[in-house]
């Protein structure tokens, strides 16, 4: 109790001080207030350099697939159609596949037709193999081998001597598979085939944004598909040229070089040439079709990329066959061959040898000096047939 006359409270009493009032410095002022951490909340990690890499990695991965997906259902579209554009028939005579392309041996048939009159009446309608090339992959040994066979090779068609070409006219890819069977033997049966329509290849050329052919001689052509709209400069016009060495080529320009039967500059060219330009272009184009770059643009024109072509292969095939010529090491070309008599192609026994030099059994032989065109045998690589 407070005693009487004292006040409840105690008076202090103080005074101002002297000079200025202290002020916050500028290092206070800018400091931020600390956030008050409530019980068992953890503070916030900056981000680092190395969560943004990892964060990096996964968008990509994630990204990859998307496109892989979207490329595969283009590319199994583009397939599909292609299945259905094979004849009926036609995949009862091809031989099973004894494993995966990735590991086993794989037997390819590849057939082109030009519908291209090219000065030749009635050759609209002809459905005869202007080209006929079996591609054999060989996983074990890193190797593809493209074995050309003469169009103009007498063999037996149907029971009836003929050009191995007819076959395809008698009685379609079915016959046509028939008969390179019955000539190859059978260690080298067609498990797969494709047919490549050439009018209609140009536009898959164009696709892949063209192709790079080594040609191997200067060429000027004879006058056919003049690129001019008279008949007068037409007649002026000298013939196509290609010079010698590797070239870039749009697909018109490859249809063309395709198509050539002529060469103005060497009287021994025959037609057995133009078997081989048909063969270069297509192997160019399968290149190019295989090359890992071509992943980037699957989602956009992978159903068309297969718009030339009918096939019994299905879109995993395809996948195994651009795998196996990304590892590939070792590229061979053989031919089969013999002698020439009034236009037919006499096959010899030197063919044998180069059926086991397809299947590995024995190192590539070239043809051997003085066969000339029709000599057959093997050349490795960048090498071309003299």
């Amino acid at each position: 109790m407070a005693t009487p006359g004292e006040k409840p409270y105690r008076v202090y009493k103080g005074g101002r001080q002297k000079g200025k009032v202290p002020l916050p410095g500028r290092e206070e002022r800018d400091r931020k207030p600390e956030r008050r951490q409530g019980p068992g909340r953890r503070q916030r990690r900056p981000w680092t350099w190395r969560r943004w890499t990892l964060l990096a990695v996964v968008a990509l991965i994630v990204l990859a697939v998307i496109w892989g997906v979207a490329g595969y259902l283009s590319v199994h579209s583009g397939v599909s159609d292609a299945n259905k554009r094979l004849p009926p028939g036609t995949t009862s005579v091809l031989a099973k596949q004894n494993g995966l392309m990735l590991d086993s041996p794989t037997n390819i048939l590849l057939l082109g037709t030009d519908h291209a009159t090219n000065g030749q009446s009635g050759r609209s309608t002809d459905d005869h193999s202007d080209s006929m090339m079996l591609l054999r992959t060989d996983p074990s040994r890193h190797r593809i081998t493209y074995l050309s066979i003469p169009r103009d090779l007498l063999v037996s068609v149907d029971g009836v001597n003929q050009k191995i070409n007819a076959a395809m006219q008698l009685g379609g890819p079915k016959l046509a598979i028939q008969t390179v069977d019955t000539l190859l033997g059978s260690q080298l049966q067609v498990n797969h085939v494709v047919l490549v329509d050439f009018e209609q290849f140009q536009k898959l050329i164009d696709a892949v944004g063209g192709i790079t052919v080594n040609v191997p001689e200067k060429i000027l052509s004879n006058r056919f598909d003049c690129p001019y709209s008279t008949q007068a400069r037409c007649q002026q016009w000298p013939g196509w040229r290609f010079a010698k060495g590797p070239q870039h080529m749009d697909g018109h320009t490859a249809l063309i070089y395709s198509r050539i039967r002529e060469n103005q500059l060497d009287p021994s060219w025959t037609d057995f040439k133009r078997q081989q330009n048909q063969q270069a272009v297509m192997q160019a184009t399968l290149a190019k079709l295989s090359s890992p770059t071509r992943f980037f643009s699957l989602p956009f024109d992978g159903s068309n990329l297969l718009a030339p072509i009918a096939t019994d292969m299905s879109t995993w095939d395809f996948m195994q066959l651009g795998w196996v010529k990304f590892r590939a090491g070792n590229v061979v070309h053989c031919r089969l061959g013999g002698s020439s008599d009034n236009g037919y192609i006499d096959p010899t026994e030197e063919d044998i040898q180069v059926v086991q030099e397809v299947l590995g059994n024995s190192a590539p032989q070239p043809p051997a000096p003085g066969t000339g065109l029709f000599g057959p045998g093997c050349v490795v690589g960048n090498q071309s047939f003299k």
